[in-house]
């Protein structure tokens, strides 16, 4: 009698909506195993723009004027990231990088090691075959130190 007793109460609380699972949640990754392969129009080129990218600083209409040289953006904050995307995949997330080396491995794969040394994923991003394998964290920003305001000399009565 008391374990059936139990396991009807256990069964009752599970059942409740709100105590134990959220399910609004959702998780964005890539699966383990992908099934596609990797194309060329996946692949960073040696300049670190993808198919398709302008690049940065650049325009789109080669007859446009220009003022001088432009800054390059910031990378951006809101691209998903994980391990087994492509490279185009990571670069079109985050933005353009500051630098690309590209070289084959002991097994003739491609390796691709993408930098990016400033933003919130400044970082090593290493792919193989086309796929990324590894992200090394970037240096900490350098904080800028507090200049020491004088104090006030207390007034004399």
């Amino acid at each position: 009698m008391f374990s059936s007793d139990l396991l009807s109460k256990d069964a009752d609380w599970f059942s409740r909506s709100g105590r134990l699972f959220i399910r609004n949640v959702s998780i964005d990754a890539p699966p383990l195993t992908p099934n596609k392969p990797v194309a060329a129009d996946d692949l960073v080129s040696g300049d670190g723009l993808c198919p398709g990218m302008v690049p940065p600083g650049g325009s789109t209409d080669a007859n446009a004027l220009t003022t001088g040289p432009a800054a390059a953006p910031a990378p951006s904050t809101t691209g998903t990231v994980a391990l087994g995307h492509t490279e185009c995949d990571v670069v079109r997330g985050i933005g353009a990088p500051d630098s690309v080396n590209l070289s084959n491995n002991a097994r003739g794969d491609r390796v691709a090691v993408v930098t990016y040394s400033r933003g919130q994923r400044a970082g090593i991003y290493t792919f193989t075959s086309g796929r990324l394998t590894s992200i090394e964290r970037g240096p900490e920003p350098v904080a800028q130190p507090k200049t020491a305001k004088p104090k006030k000399k207390p007034a004399a009565t």
